[in-house]
This record gives structure tokens, sequence and C-alpha cells, in this order.
């Protein structure tokens, strides 16, 4: 009887947390959007087990992949369900997740995967597979409020220039090797030959580093997903990354890493169709809600990024707090970002691509955004983004198989931002301006700088503050059609 009422409560603990109702966060919207599809109760049964009943143990030593796939094996079996992980650390390797299963994490509970590189390893192929892993897969979730852990620092380089002496020596003291050691600003630690025996995956240092694909939360090619409630710790790479996913719930999760952790993106999503990410609180080593496109043809064929709602959102460090790019050749349609602050981020919002992985854009609306303490720029437009360099030459003609980033037809209002070292930046290439932005009713306090424009055409400001202590700087020979309150600043 004990058993039974336990299943019982268990049940209805999950079922509570699924209950949502999302249409809430469709109201006043600028524009038209299909709103998300709840994944939970409808698409999963309502079948009900703990990993402790395959032998799991929760003492964060014991491995337990065995006993998680042995698990959803079982729910696959009765159709689907969900499999609850109860208070404790639950060390294992890599998950893959099966159609109709939901992983729930009691408060307490933390999924902790393990530091040894050998259990990621894919056999024939020179990557290692994401922590948890789903391929075509349709009504997944992950849900509670508990801990996914990727334990990163077994996995990413760390450069000595952007730690401090305390973090280096945390890093150094546990073995690795350092390269351009007596360069400081070359210096680069890699968790490789490291004290407590953790077996490499590779001859060298540098080998190892290019086979870190695994990500902590992977899904490809799936429909119906939700991510609900759980905190994403320090990831091998990026920390959650859908990619051509059909009706995606991103809600309530927390993301932590530390902000120099060496490609430490939040969210990465791409290529997928009605989404809506609302309440999460994000503090990461790079991008923070970032949306991708893919890369050339394959980008293109895979479809945009299309009807998603960024909703209640907070990003803390981050390099961006909303960002496209650099890849997006599938294109951006219809992307509503709403209500959301940036706290001392690097950048506020980042729009950055290049020839060969730049795509289309259209119907983007970022509106009641708070932005404080912003490193770098507020809002920033690049067509050469630097760190991938132009693959292909920008010219002036339409040549379509060059994946010219097209960075326009964009509307930003009723932002505030207190500051800032930059308020607002386009930097684009030749033949490549970005154009028709408009912004509305946009203060931008405590700047340095205030607009600092190349290859721009067609922006318009209106109601629009600006106090900064240097002079705007709009580059008239490749600007033209800035308007600023009215007045022209490049005709």
């Amino acid at each position: 009887m004990k058993k039974i009422l336990s299943l019982v409560a268990l049940f209805m603990a999950v079922l509570t947390i699924q209950a949502q109702d999302f249409a809430k966060y469709y109201a006043d919207l600028p524009a038209d959007l299909p709103k998300i599809k709840q994944v939970q109760p409808v698409f999963i049964p309502e079948t009900t087990v703990k990993i402790t009943d395959f032998g799991g143990v929760g003492d964060g030593k014991t491995l337990n992949t065995e006993a998680i796939e042995k698990a959803i094996k079982s729910l696959v079996e009765q159709g689907g369900g969900h499999l609850v992980f109860p208070e404790g650390t639950w060390k294992t390797g890599p998950i893959t997740l099966k159609s109709k299963i939901d992983l729930h994490l009691d408060k307490g509970a933390t999924i902790l995967f393990s530091e040894d590189k050998s259990l990621y390893v894919k056999e024939g192929s020179s990557g290692c597979v994401p922590c948890i892993k789903g391929s075509k897969v349709m009504n997944v979730t992950i849900t509670g409020e508990g801990t996914i852990d990727g334990q990163g620092i077994y996995w990413r380089p760390v450069k000595k220039v952007k730690v401090t002496a305390k973090e280096w020596k945390e890093v150094t003291d546990m073995g690795g090797i350092v390269r351009d050691e007596n360069d400081a600003k070359k210096a680069i630690w890699y968790p490789f030959n490291l004290n407590n025996g953790i077996p490499n995956i590779a001859a060298t240092p540098e080998e190892q580093e290019t086979m870190r694909k695994n990500h902590l939360i992977n899904i490809t090619d799936a429909i119906n997903v939700m991510v609900q409630g759980v905190t994403l710790l320090n990831s091998p790479k990026f920390h959650l990354v859908p990619t051509r996913v059909k009706n995606l719930i991103i809600d309530g999760v927390t993301v932590k890493c530390p902000p120099t952790a060496q490609n430490g993106d939040a969210f990465d999503i791409g290529n997928t169709q009605t989404c809506l990410v609302v309440n999460c609180d994000i503090d990461c080593g790079d991008d923070g809600i970032c949306m991708k496109g893919g890369v050339g043809e394959a980008g293109v064929k895979a479809g945009p990024n299309s009807d998603f709602l960024i909703r209640h959102n907070t990003v803390h460090h981050a390099h961006g707090g909303f960002v496209i790019g650099s890849e997006f050749c599938g294109g951006m349609n219809n992307l509503i970002v709403y209500d959301c602050d940036f706290q001392g981020t690097e950048v506020g919002l980042r729009f950055k691509s290049a020839p060969g992985r730049g795509g289309w854009c259209k119907n983007i609306y970022c509106m009641n955004i708070r932005m404080n303490k912003i490193i770098k720029e507020a809002i920033i437009y690049e067509t050469g983004y630097a760190d991938k360099g132009a693959v292909v030459s920008a010219t002036a003609n339409d040549d379509k198989s060059a994946f010219f980033p097209d960075f326009g037809n964009m509307a930003i209002w009723d932002v505030t931002v207190d500051g800032a070292k930059t308020a607002f930046k386009i930097e684009g290439l030749p033949g490549l301006p970005v154009h028709d932005i408009n912004l509305d009713n946009v203060q931008f306090k405590n700047c340095q700088y205030g607009l600092l424009f190349k290859n721009a055409k067609n922006i318009l400001m209106n109601s629009t503050v600006i106090q900064a202590k240097e002079k705007n700087q709009i580059d008239a020979a490749s600007c033209n059609g800035i308007t600023y309150n009215g007045i022209p600043l490049a005709k």
C-alpha cells in the first residue's frame, strides 16, 4: 500500500509541473504567432518509474549508465512514461532519449556526467557524443527542479588571459598541459594528462580538443520537445542545442557556467519552427539565447528559425543576451523578443555573421528590454564577423550561392540601456549594408560612444535618446538614409 501511495504522490508531483498555461504568454504581441502545443500530459503516458527501481544508486560515485538505459527501455516497451530521479547525485555516462519519455529530476537530484572522456567517444567518429542526446524523436521532455551537471572543467581548455591568478592555479593544479606557458597573452591550459588518471582520448591536447563536440543536451530532428525547470551546469560545450525541432518549449531553465568557459553557450536553437523560451535565467561563458540556422545548402534545406516567442528571460554574463548568428543560412522569420533583462552581458542585442554563413531576416521584433552595465555594445550588427572571417568576398552583385548575411527588416522599441561602452554599432561590409532597422523609444544612457556606423542604410530612430561622451561616428561614404529623431545624419 505504501508503495502504491508513493507512486501516486510521485505521479501527481510530475503532473503538477506539466500542467501549464502557455497560451498566456502570447498576449499583447506585435505580430500573430502560432501558439505552442503543450507537450505534457497530452503526449506522454502516465506510467512513472524511479531510477532506483532499476538498480540506480545516487551516491555520486556509482555509475548509473546501465540502470538509466534499462529504465528507458522498460518505459519504451510500455509505450512511454516518466523516469524520476529522486534526491541524490546520479553519476552516469551518455544518455539517449527515446520518444514519449520524460526525464524528471526531483528537487535535490543531480544527474552528474562522468569525467571519464572515454565513455563519450563515438566509435568510427572523430567526435564525442552529447551528454544527453535524442534524434528523430517525438514527445520528449526533461523536467523538474533538479540539476544536470556536465563537469565541463574536465573538457574545456582555459585561456590564461581570461582568468584570475587563483583560477589559473586551480586548473593547473589538476595537472594538464600548458601551451605557450611563458606568454601571458597566449598561454592556454588543456585538460590532458590530468592528475586523477582520467584517460586521454587522443594523442595530443589539440587533437583531443577537436573531439569536444559533446553538448550537454542535443536534440535533433524532433517533434514536441520541452525542457522545463531544471538547472544546467558546466557543459563540456554548449548547454542546450535543439536543432530541426518542431514545437519546442524552454521554460524556467537556469544555466550556469564560468564566464570564462570556452564555447559555454546557453541556448543554441537552430532551424526550429514554433518555439517558446520563457522564464529562463542565464549566466554563461558565451552567447546567451542564440539563434542558429545552419551553414550552406544544408541550412537552407532545414528551413528557418520561425515563429519564436522569447519572453520574461534574464541574461547575466554572456557574449550576447539575444543573438542571431553567426551561421543562419536557413534564415530567420517571425522572432519576438519581449520583456527581457540583460544584466552585465558583453553585448545586449547581437547580430553577427559573414559571407558564406549568412541568411535572411524577416519580421524580427525586440521590445520592452532592459539593459544594465553592458560591457561592449548595447546593440551591434556585423556582416563581417571577425572570429569566423569571410569565406566569400562581399560584392555588390546578388550571388545567392555566397550566402551573404542580410540583416534587415527589424524593429526595436521600448528599450532602456543604463551603461554601455557603445550604444549602437553597425559594421557592415561593402556591398552588405545593414538595412531597414527601426528604433522607437530607445533610451541609451551613460555610454562612452553613441552611434558607430559603417555600411548602413535606412536606419530610422524615433523618440530615441543617446547620452554618450564621444560624438557619433557615421561613415557618410558608406551610409545613407540614417535619421535620428527627424534629423538626417546621412542622406
